[in-house]
């Protein structure tokens, strides 16, 4: 053999090993759990086009459950792995709870990579007698529809047997199966007496609920529908005949979806003003939408090997304008220096007037939302007698930070840390003196060798008597002595004011700098997965602040009890804003989750 041509055949060996080996290679990590970090296998849901454009809430996972059960074994320490799949095999079991069906032999063999939930509408039929029947829409996508046919025949054939009477309809080439409703009962009017005029009383108007009628379809060999309603499923199917009418024709839900910067496992898309339609049970005043400041949000899920990441997009509603805006920051500010690490909420930025500005106007159509944010507002605002907003907000144009310290059997502390300019200089001698206007005695402490002031009921000699006492070190004595009298402190150090609610919480932002919380590994674990630049950040160290916003948020315990698998394993929740283009806020969401060995 010439030796060109034995180079020649060496050189097309090794060109075919290469192949060989990278279609292997690609094979292969497409197909490992790991994969999902680089998002789910589709662009967007596909089970949109069954989805009205107006519905209020649409959630999609969009990859199967099992290469996600795979992802999470893989990534969990080795003596966690046990538990974790007996937590995922008892949520399977629950979702099929009272159906005499079983996850793995039954749904698992055609179950496909897509499952959406969509509230199509606040009301199904829009009748003021009937009162308000939210339409609810399940489509799961399948990869064999022949066992997801059998599925269905089984699933139906067990509610026959327990007494169900079922109804199948031909609608435009679909067949619907649902049960057959019952009549619904009328609820009985109260007895009332008649006068002795026998005049009658005039009849109470009743409202009658209509009964839910489960419904089912099988749509194109791709979709497996369920519904609340046989109405849903007759309005999905005429959303994918007429395109125009699908959320999939909506400008900002494609906005929201090309403002992904990569695929999702997941994706959560709400109309604004239609979901506050619903949750007020339609006593929202519709004339209060063109006060929207956005109109919709949209939610993308992607995987971590530490956690979840989610990118929210908030795009503006029509008449609103949101020009384009940078990030502020690069690196988390100095103010954070003066916050304990023990601190478990802690929300950190710049310019305070212009975030409360965009955050009060963004929440203040939505009635539940704004008592929500402005509930901590107000326990402080009746604590110091203050308008937040007008007497400190309006003055903090630099780095702020402001935590929550929890007290044993007390109510919680709150440091706040402000930048010092020039009108913060005029600002807090203001302060000084509308405490003294409000009654309180403003005077001068020594705490951790540096000057302080306090706002108390106290007078001046047990103020001095106080001093003395911080002087020689006893600062807890000294807490002891006036805590309960104490209002308000505030300090100067270096080019940032530090404010606190108390004598103890004070010393511990003064010391803070021995042990911040910006130097701490579970702040700094919280915010690695997320992008430098930035506007700040609001954390929450999961196990540490659960019991005291438990006791603030008390719907928060309904919550956890849907899906309290996820909340034990949560560390913490990372916040940040990423400032977005015009007519669209970004912002990015980590939850950090339990630590593994890998890393």
């Amino acid at each position: 053999m010439k030796l060109r041509s034995f180079f020649s055949v060496l050189v097309a060996s090794v060109l075919v090993l290469l192949l060989v080996g990278a279609s292997g290679f690609y094979w292969l990590t497409a197909r490992s759990p790991l994969a999902l970090l680089r998002g789910g296998s589709t662009d967007g849901p596909a089970a949109a086009m069954f989805v009205p454009k107006q519905a209020p809430a649409v959630v999609s996972l969009l990859v199967n459950p099992e290469r996600l059960e795979a992802f999470r074994q893989v990534i969990a320490a080795p003596g966690a792995r046990r538990q974790s799949r007996a937590e995922i095999e008892q949520l399977k079991q629950s979702l099929l709870a009272n159906t005499g069906l079983d996850y793995k032999q039954d749904v698992e063999p055609w179950l496909g990579d897509e499952i959406t939930l969509a509230l199509t509408s606040p009301d199904v039929d829009r009748d003021a007698q009937t009162g308000q029947q939210p339409g609810y829409l399940l489509a799961i996508a399948t990869q064999n529809p022949e066992r997801s046919r059998e599925f269905l025949q089984l699933f139906w054939q067990k509610r026959v047997a327990a007494g169900t009477r079922l109804m199948f309809e031909q609608y435009k080439g679909v067949k619907l199966i649902y049960s057959q409703p019952e009549p619904p009962v009328e609820p009985q009017k109260p007895e009332t007496k008649r006068k002795k005029n026998k005049q009658q009383e005039p009849d109470t108007v009743l409202t009658v609920q209509p009964a839910t009628t489960l419904s089912t379809a099988v749509v194109s060999d791709r979709f497996v529908l369920f519904a609340n309603q046989p109405k849903v499923l007759r309005d999905a199917i005429n959303n994918v005949q007429a395109a125009e009418l699908g959320l999939g024709s909506s400008p900002a839900y494609q906005q929201a979806l090309q403002s992904f910067k990569q695929r999702q496992i997941g994706l959560v898309f709400l109309n604004l003003p239609q979901l506050a339609a619903w949750s007020s049970q339609g006593t929202a005043d519709a004339t209060t939408e063109a006060s929207n400041l956005y109109e919709s949000v949209a939610i993308g899920l992607g995987l971590s090997r530490k956690g979840l990441l989610a990118e929210t997009a908030f795009l503006a509603a029509p008449g609103q304008t949101l020009p384009a805006a940078t990030p502020a920051l690069s690196k988390p500010t100095g103010a954070l220096a003066y916050i304990p690490a023990s601190s478990p909420v802690a929300a950190a930025g710049t310019d305070l007037e212009q975030f409360w500005t965009q955050v009060s106007s963004g929440v203040s159509s939505y009635e539940t939302l704004a008592q929500l944010i402005n509930q901590p507002l107000n326990n402080l605002r009746n604590a110091w007698q203050l308008d937040l907003p007008q007497d400190i907000f309006s003055w903090v144009k630099g780095e702020y930070a402001v935590a929550l310290l929890p007290r044993p059997e007390q109510q919680p502390d709150w440091v706040f840390v402000a930048e010092r300019t020039e009108a913060a200089t005029t600002a807090i001698a203001n302060l000084d003196t509308l405490a003294k206007d409000k009654g309180f005695s403003v005077g001068p402490l020594t705490l951790a060798d540096r000057p302080v002031s306090a706002w108390t009921k106290l007078g001046s000699t047990p103020l001095k008597a106080a001093s003395k006492t911080t002087t020689e070190g006893n600062s807890a004595l000294l807490a002891n002595v006036i805590a309960a009298e104490v209002e308000g402190v505030h300090a100067t150090v270096g080019n940032y004011e530090i404010f606190a609610t108390s004598v103890a919480a004070m010393e511990q932002a003064l010391q803070a700098t021995k042990d911040s919380l910006v130097d701490s590994p579970g702040f700094k674990a919280a915010i690695a997965a997320l992008p430098k630049d930035n506007d700040g950040y609001l954390y929450l160290d999961w196990a540490n602040s659960r019991s005291i916003l438990e006791q603030q948020l008390p719907f928060l315990r309904l919550v956890e009890l849907a899906s309290q698998p996820f909340w034990n394993q949560l560390r913490s929740l990372t916040v940040t804003s990423l400032g977005g283009e015009s007519g669209v806020r970004r912002s990015e969401v980590f939850l950090n989750l339990s630590p593994t060995d890998k890393a």
